[in-house]
């Protein structure tokens, strides 16, 4: 009998991406595949259907694995596939990074269910190697807090932190509350602290750049609904 294999299946960053922003064997991998984990069903199958692998798309089984999912329902569903490939594929970039994919990854591992990363990109990543900041010591802190009091107290922390260790300090937010976010960040920021912006990361209205906050105020910046990640360092 086969070993149930969970394989974690890397997606475009932006919408504007095709399959040439793939490897080869991601495509292989979901060619041989019939059972999905996915936040969204609606976009994997426009995810798979892009590839033009010649795939029945209404063959594929789907279940969902979002923020809403408990371990315990991702179980249950993982219960039911006693062999073959299992795809986990997450709305963006890798699975497991700043998603829910975890939970399914963990259950893999408890219960003899291979686990298989495929290769691609992801925005956390892509955003540290292009800012110029500590690549070898740095913190991701997902999302920081929505009320304005905390996530201010968690800006003033997150610069205390890179001056103190020179770890850099990667986080992110949704879209639509991103100018928010950078409105706060410019007002409890120094002037002279690093701030790097990477949004809509291989998209049309790509940014990735690292500039002062001082010189960032210079800029007129629009990020309203644009996926980004935003750090936090220091240059050598």
């Amino acid at each position: 009998m086969p070993q149930t294999t969970l394989y974690l299946i890397p997606t475009y960053l932006s919408e504007k991406n095709d399959a040439g922003f793939l490897a080869p064997m991601v495509c292989d991998v979901i060619k041989n595949t019939t059972y999905f984990l996915v936040e969204n069903v609606r976009t994997a199958r426009r995810f798979i259907s892009s590839l033009k692998l010649d795939i029945d798309i209404s063959g594929l089984h789907f279940e969902i694995l979002d923020k809403k999912t408990s371990y315990q329902s991702i179980s249950q569903i993982l219960k039911t596939c006693s062999e073959g490939n299992i795809g986990l594929i997450s709305e963006a970039g890798l699975p497991g990074l700043a998603d829910p994919g975890h939970l399914a990854i963990s259950y893999a591992h408890k219960n003899n269910i291979k686990v298989v990363p495929l290769p691609g990109a992801s925005s956390i990543q892509t955003a540290l190697i292009a800012s110029g900041f500590n690549g070898q010591q740095f913190t991701f802190h997902g999302y920081l807090p929505i009320q304005k009091n905390d996530r201010v107290k968690a800006i003033q922390n997150l610069e205390q932190q890179t001056l103190k260790t020179g770890f850099t300090q990667i986080f992110m937010e949704t879209p639509f509350r991103n100018m928010s976010l950078l409105d706060d960040l410019f007002q409890t920021l120094r002037s002279n602290t690093l701030l790097h912006i990477a949004s809509d990361i291989f998209g049309d209205r790509e940014l990735v750049k690292t500039k002062t906050i001082s010189e960032w105020k210079k800029q007129k910046i629009d990020l309203h609904k644009v996926p980004t990640v935003f750090c936090i360092g220091q240059m050598s």
